[in-house]
């Protein structure tokens, strides 16, 4: 199982980016599919996440900022960050878990976001 994510890059405060993550390979169901963050000397922390009929949970720190989606067909989860804050600032993380609770991660993608 790959999880290819994109998006990442150089936003201004203020500013949006939108983060997609495609899965691809042996996997026959995903349940949660997910975003979470890793900033320096940091711990990984859950950004948001959302369940296979479309359940949605954010961090405190993003609601009302972030949106996340998904589309079952294509097998891909998007993260639309909107008001980014210098805070965001971090490499991000796409996750799914299949039914079995076998967990697969993206290989990360860097935002940063200049005040």
């Amino acid at each position: 199982v790959q999880l290819q994510a994109s998006g990442g890059g150089l936003a201004q405060a203020g500013g949006s980016l939108r983060l997609s993550c495609a899965v691809s390979g042996s996997i026959f169901r995903i349940n949660d599919m997910g975003w979470f963050r890793q900033a320096p000397g940091k711990q990984r922390d859950l950004v948001a996440s959302i369940t296979n009929i479309g359940n949605t949970n954010y961090a405190d720190s993003v609601k009302g900022r972030f949106t996340i989606s998904r589309d079952n067909a294509k097998r891909t989860v998007y993260l639309q960050m909107n008001s980014l804050k210098p805070e965001d600032t971090a490499v991000y993380y796409c996750n799914v878990r299949a039914p079995d609770w076998s967990s697969y991660w993206g290989q990360g993608t860097l935002v940063t976001v200049s005040s």
